[in-house]
């Protein structure tokens, strides 16, 4: 993903979840399913990305991922919410309630 296209899509006023992963990282499993799970529950609410350390590694170093799963929740171009490693879908859903 182009840096200048991120920047666009977390400046937007849309709250934005970014999901940032690894193909080869075992957690990433167990976070696809409750991303699907948020992203029907939270409809327009949010748009959902997933970004590709492997691929994108700039964007990682830009945002200071350091460990993978990684999501993020942007809201008119501030970071609203961080958090490494797997979390629920009720944690995700209360995070975008309280800032989308």
């Amino acid at each position: 993903m182009a840096k200048g296209n991120l920047k666009a899509l977390i400046n937007q006023e849309k709250a934005l979840l970014i999901d940032f992963y690894a193909t080869w990282c075992g957690p990433r499993k167990a976070v696809q399913p409750i991303l699907k799970d948020v992203a029907k529950q939270a409809g327009d609410k949010v748009r959902i990305i997933k970004i590709d350390m492997d691929k994108n590694p700039m964007a990682g170093q830009q945002y200071k991922v350091q460990s993978i799963p990684t999501l993020m929740l942007f809201k008119g171009g501030e970071l609203k919410w961080r958090q490494s490693g797997v979390a629920p879908a009720n944690i995700i859903l209360q995070k975008i309630e309280k800032y989308a």
